[in-house]
């Protein structure tokens, strides 16, 4: 470790003598400094020893006031060699010393000033290259402990033995691996929770975590937390990057699994992968269809799906399985996962994506996870945030079958009144979806929209003019309700 100035002056080769009544600070001496002039702080950093013969200290004014500029610089102490210019160090310059608190000793005739400098310097090499050792050994703890069964889990434990204290890492606001809270906040916590320990409450004195940013090449506001008091250890610089690496490799990982899941499930709501096959599949991709399995579709606006690609679940949602279906995360989790999905949906808010969740029934066999798919998809239509299913419509079966062409038929019968309302500014479609919505009463959609009732029958009669279709007719009112939910689908 590095010398300090009381070991320095126990040193009995040196014949260092302490000069004066001001305490030997137990810091680290950083350097030596040798200089005569009267002013030294331009070459002083802080932490130095300054050593000078005072050839030019000759009166006390001078005395004191070098020794008020070696203060002002942050030195440690002033080492004065003596029965060259004065033989003994001045009384001045000791008892401006006294009063600032600045160690003074005074360094013997037959001691060179280089000798005392070549003991400051052993001592930071043999301190920098016992770091060196400290560091090297970390990293390869550090390294062997991701790479062994424990993963990140593994490897911010021996971080946190390394530092003595918790540390935690954190994605998208929610902790994924390490301490929940530090030992010093009172306890565990609910991940939702910003407690005054929490690395997402604010920052200051009282938060309790010192923050460390991981890159990982996405967006993802990834934080290795790490608990206060807290001093800076390159170990952590090493620490970053090999949990910047791992994520960014889960990241992808997770792209390629999540794609291939997703093509199974759509060839399992599709109809094309049944029965056994299906189900000896399924199991492959940790979908047990023994017993009962929900699906849960999460959709996001288009401008933030492709973080769905890589986006890690939340603790509770961690077991399900997740695959990419039309540009939507669906998951498949076990009847009994304890997870709610107010939970999913306050993760989901904390990264920052616009989401909204459509909830299945639970069921068993690989049916049951189609059932649930059309049910959790069907429930997403409601535009809420989190919307659980309800009865499963026989529309809803239709629209999802691939065989059937309906977005064609639906752009054939709508185009006219498309095309219409675009160059005539009229609200031909407007008033037909409310017309449908409000079970074919002319009354209640001109109170709907402020209009005339007269105003209403025309419009409907230009809809049956433009389209061919009468909303009063049974089978044409389930063909227009039917074009205007694929047209509302996209």
């Amino acid at each position: 470790m590095a010398i300090t100035l009381p070991v320095l002056l126990a040193d009995s080769a040196l014949g260092l003598v302490a000069q004066g009544r001001a305490e030997a600070p137990s810091q680290p001496v950083q350097w030596v400094a040798v200089t005569e002039l009267e002013d030294p702080r331009p070459f002083l950093n802080g932490a130095e020893v300054v050593l000078t013969t005072g050839v030019r200290l000759k009166t006390g004014t001078a005395q004191r006031s070098f020794v008020q500029r070696a203060h002002e610089a942050g030195a440690l102490a002033i080492g004065f060699g003596v029965d060259l210019t004065h033989r003994r160090v001045p009384t001045a310059l000791v008892a401006e010393a006294d009063r600032v608190g600045l160690p003074v000793f005074s360094v013997p005739y037959e001691v060179p000033f280089i000798a005392i400098g070549k003991k400051v310097a052993d001592a930071l090499s043999a301190a920098q290259y016992a770091g060196l050792e400290e560091l090297l050994e970390g990293h390869a703890v550090l390294a062997s402990a991701l790479l062994g069964a424990g993963g990140l889990s593994s490897l911010l434990g021996e971080l946190a033995r390394m530092l003595g204290t918790d540390v935690a890492l954190h994605q998208y606001g929610t902790r994924i691996a390490g301490a929940e809270a530090p030992r010093s906040s009172g306890g565990p916590r609910l991940d939702g929770e910003a407690s005054p320990g929490s690395p997402d409450a604010a920052s200051g004195p009282t938060a309790g975590w010192h923050r460390v940013p991981i890159a990982t090449g996405l967006k993802d506001r990834c934080t290795l937390a790490i608990a206060e008091p807290y001093t800076r250890a390159a170990v952590v610089d090493y620490a970053q990057s090999l949990i910047s690496v791992e994520l960014t490799n889960q990241a992808r990982n997770r792209t390629g699994t999540r794609t291939a899941t997703g093509q199974l499930l759509l060839d399992v709501v599709r109809g094309t992968l049944a029965g056994p096959e299906a189900a000896a599949r399924l199991v492959s991709s940790g979908i047990d269809t023994t017993v009962r399995h929900g699906v849960v579709i999460i959709d996001v606006a288009s401008g933030q799906r492709r973080a769905l690609r890589t986006l890690p679940l939340p603790h509770g949602w961690a077991p399900a399985s997740a695959g990419l279906v039309e540009d939507r995360l669906v998951l498949v989790a076990a009847a009994s996962l304890a997870a709610e999905p107010a939970d999913l949906a306050g993760y989901l808010h904390g990264a920052g994506l616009t989401a909204r969740i459509g909830v299945g029934g639970a069921y068993a066999q690989p049916n049951g996870v189609r059932w649930s798919y059309f049910e959790a998809r069907e429930a997403l239509q409601r535009g809420q945030s989190i919307n659980l299913a309800d009865r499963l419509s026989l529309t809803s079966l239709l629209m999802s079958s691939a065989d059937v062409p309906l977005a064609d038929l639906a752009a054939e019968t709508l185009r006219p009144l498309e095309r219409f309302d675009a160059a005539h500014g009229t609200d031909l479609l407007t008033t037909l979806q409310r017309y449908l919505d409000l079970d074919g009463s002319v009354a209640a959609v001109a109170a709907d929209l402020s209009l005339h009732r007269n105003t209403i029958r025309y419009r409907l009669q230009q809809v049956i003019t433009l389209t061919g279709y009468d909303p009063s007719v049974t089978s044409d009112r389930v063909h227009l309700y039917l074009a205007l939910r694929v047209r509302a689908l996209g």
